[in-house]
């Protein structure tokens, strides 16, 4: 029976450091129904309940902001991604910021707890910081780090709580009896915009980034092709787009986090329908768009929407 895509539209922004993602999906349906798309109408949609209140109120652990928050908005998540794969179906992701990413992958492994997960992730960003690491702590920069549950505490600068511990314990902890994600199965695309902690990080764990430029290099095919082998061993394929991994000349700077030289729209069109139509990729989600932050009205919406369309469509032929 062919799986049936269903949206999950999670409106939550408590990680990031600037305000507007939580407008980030609806901006996207507002690109679409601009152009009388129906898209959203012939698919199923679930809206995961946020704890975006939080925003209103004061933050209590600095180094991870609003974790109280995260713990819920991880459950929320994960519980959907869960029963939609439960259901056989695919499970496509519209998110605000990044920090919930983490439960999505939580909610994969509790649908598929003995397939080995392999992640790919196109984003300007490693998003490995842990709250002993961060210089902001922001917690959109620390979805990787649950999910591989390393602390990297050899790079440690800041002191936690111990509820600011438990909290994060929590996070790496939840429905698994480990790590979530090997290292060896993660890859990044276009990550360019790195701390100092990080990047220790990503040199002790040997994890792989093909740049920007190496994908100019090297040929978006080939790139394609050592992905695909790399994570040869995984049984199932996670694929996280943030919109910051696009060159904001090209697009807008409609995101959180805008970084120069990034992919060009093409570009990520390659890597987003080149992973849609390969078999193990069980679920996709696409994140941070900030209408808020448009200088050219809703441009990177509009970006963002014509590529899930693409993707979208590749889902459908499989």
């Amino acid at each position: 029976m062919k799986k049936q895509i269903k949206f999950l539209i999670n409106k939550s922004e408590i990680t990031a450091g600037t305000r507007g993602a939580s407008l980030g999906p609806e901006a996207i349906m507002t690109a679409a129904r601009k152009n009388g798309n129906l898209l959203f109408g012939e698919y199923s949609t679930v809206t995961i309940p946020d704890s975006n209140h939080l925003l209103d109120m004061e933050v209590k652990y600095p180094f991870a902001k609003r974790i109280e928050g995260l713990v819920q908005v991880f459950e929320a998540v994960s519980k959907e991604v869960k029963t939609v794969l439960d259901e056989k179906n695919f499970p496509f992701v519209i998110s605000g910021d990044h920090g919930s990413a983490g439960g999505t992958i939580t909610g994969i492994k509790a649908a598929y707890p003995n397939k080995r997960l392999g992640v790919v992730w196109i984003d300007a960003h490693g998003d490995l910081h842990t709250p002993y690491t961060t210089p902001s702590g922001n917690m959109h920069g620390m979805p990787l780090a649950t999910a591989i549950a390393d602390d990297n505490k050899q790079e440690q600068k800041n002191k936690l709580s111990k509820e600011e511990t438990e909290l994060w314990n929590e996070l790496k902890t939840m429905h698994a009896n480990g790590p979530r994600l090997k290292s060896e199965d993660l890859v990044f695309i276009a990550v360019r915009d790195t701390e100092e902690q990080e990047d220790a990080l990503i040199e002790r764990l040997q994890i792989t980034n093909h740049t920007v430029d190496q994908v100019r290099s090297k040929g978006k095919k080939a790139i394609m092709n050592e992905i695909l082998s790399q994570l040869n061993e995984c049984d199932i394929i996670y694929v996280s787009f943030d919109v910051d991994s696009m060159d904001p000349k090209h697009t807008s700077h409609g995101t959180g986090t805008p970084v120069e030289n990034g992919l060009h729209p093409e570009e990520a069109e390659f890597f987003l329908t080149e992973l849609a139509k390969n078999k193990k990729t069980v679920c996709i989600e696409f994140v941070e768009v900030n209408p808020c932050l448009d200088e050219k009205v809703n441009k990177m919406a509009e970006v963002a929407f014509d590529l899930l369309e693409k993707t979208i469509n590749q889902l459908e032929k499989n």
